[in-house]
């Protein structure tokens, strides 16, 4: 465990920018059908104010989920720290599930921090007859961090209490991809990357020319994306570590819509070199390409399946739709049939689910689609989504949306309860890519 946190913090530290956040979380709806909980403020022994709340953190990751409505200071009946201080019954009669409590001391040029997570329900019942605390603690942790990573560690707080209370794997120490514009200036177009909730904001690339289409390689260190740098779109992979990038594809024509494979060996992307656009298949250590597709209607957008399939979007039935084409025999069928049209898709984790943009009524929208049934869901509400990425987890979508006029970023729960944007306070954001697990 102490390993893993090492190296945690280690990469954090390698992209930490002043903390701060460059999007900023608006609701919009689905909050009152969450699961309430509480997360008291950790009781603090050092001298002046800690630098950052630590409980407010962890409230505000377990709201962002669409999982949980966690109770506003005002509403909380007490504020304990330890399990010991806790008085079950006002919570309970809150309708609370579950209360966090914790503690922070300095402790060699950082910080000590204690936390509990504690079931309300079994609490009240084992104290009204006497029962041993380790009934309702459902989790008791004790670390050292340094004083740089108290942020970082918060979001890890939250992925524990996550996990424990659904039985799935928090994704709050995640990361964002993004191009950022702001016209005007002398490179209106940024590659920039922050954490899931848009602090520690870092732009790996400044451009006058478009960037496009930002990917995450299945171990997080590498992003392909697309650049007109040179007046025409080129696929580059660029190490977010380092900095170093590397020119991958610069056909005529066409370079787009850049896929990593499962196993990051390969990129699914779309050339036009030969005609109409197609996808194609590239290993990135040898750049040999493989076609995949070979139609006179245009084909784009491919996503990934699993590693022997991959979906994409084609005009080959008349209007945008998803397809599959199974790489070793090469058999292509059709997988949308609701909607006026439906495109750009991406798979849930679980293999169960796809995410498309679906046409319908002439507004475009977030939708998922399950797999086995074929049942198409619409999860968001405006008229111009776009650019759907899944969250590691399969729990949340990030999407690009307009809001008050400008593109920006949007999250739905992909049961469809919990919406938010996440406005820019400079320019615009769009093309959003949700990182993998970065352990």
């Amino acid at each position: 465990m102490l390993k893993r946190l090492v190296l945690l913090f280690v990469s954090a530290f390698l992209l930490t920018s002043p903390a701060h956040a460059a999007l900023e979380l608006v609701l919009t709806g689905g909050i009152d059908s969450a699961r309430p909980v509480a997360v008291a403020p950790f009781k603090w022994t050092g001298e002046g104010q800690l630098p950052q709340d630590v409980a407010e953190i962890i409230s505000s990751d377990l709201l962002r989920s669409g999982k949980f409505k966690p109770l506003t200071r005002q509403q909380m009946p007490q504020s304990p720290s330890t399990s010991a201080e806790i008085n079950f019954g006002p919570w309970a009669s809150q309708g609370v599930e579950a209360v966090v409590v914790g503690s922070i001391e300095p402790a060699g040029g950082g910080y000590q921090i204690r936390f509990e997570l504690v079931d309300v329900l079994k609490g009240q019942a084992l104290k009204a007859m006497g029962g041993d605390a380790n009934g309702y603690v459902l989790d008791s942790r004790t670390a050292t961090v340094p004083a740089a990573q108290l942020r970082q560690f918060a979001h890890r707080i939250s992925d524990i209490v996550y996990e424990r209370l659904t039985g799935e794997r928090g994704a709050f120490l995640t990361r964002l991809a993004y191009v950022a514009i702001e016209r005007g200036t002398q490179y209106p177009y940024q590659l920039r990357i922050s954490d899931y909730d848009g602090y520690n904001e870092k732009t790996l690339l400044r451009s006058r020319e478009p960037l496009m289409s930002p990917s995450w390689s299945p171990d997080g260190s590498k992003l392909a994306y697309v650049s007109f740098e040179n007046q025409r779109p080129e696929i580059y992979v660029q190490d977010i570590y380092t900095q170093q990038r590397s020119l991958l594809t610069s056909f005529r024509g066409i370079n787009g819509a850049p896929k990593w494979s499962p196993d990051g060996s390969r990129l699914a992307v779309v050339l036009s070199k030969d005609g109409q656009p197609d996808i194609y298949i590239i290993d990135v250590a040898s750049k040999q390409l493989r076609r995949v597709t070979d139609s006179r209607s245009i084909d784009t957008e491919p996503a990934w399946q699993d590693s022997q399939t991959l979906l994409f979007t084609s005009e080959r039935g008349g209007k945008p739709q998803i397809y599959s084409v199974n790489l070793a025999s090469g058999m292509t069928r059709r997988m949308t049939w609701e909607g006026e049209s439906n495109q750009g898709s991406s798979v849930t984790p679980d293999g169960k689910s796809m995410v498309v943009v679906t046409r319908m009524q002439g507004q475009y929208r977030i939708a998922r689609q399950d797999l086995e049934s074929g049942g198409l869901m619409v999860l968001s509400q405006s008229a111009l989504d776009e650019s759907p990425s899944v969250a590691p987890n399969g729990s949340m979508i990030i999407y690009t949306t307009v809001y008050q006029g400008k593109k920006s970023l949007a999250l739905v729960s992909t049961d469809g309860r919990f919406r938010a944007v996440l406005p820019t306070s400079t320019g615009e954001v769009r093309a959003p890519a949700w990182s993998p697990f970065l352990n």
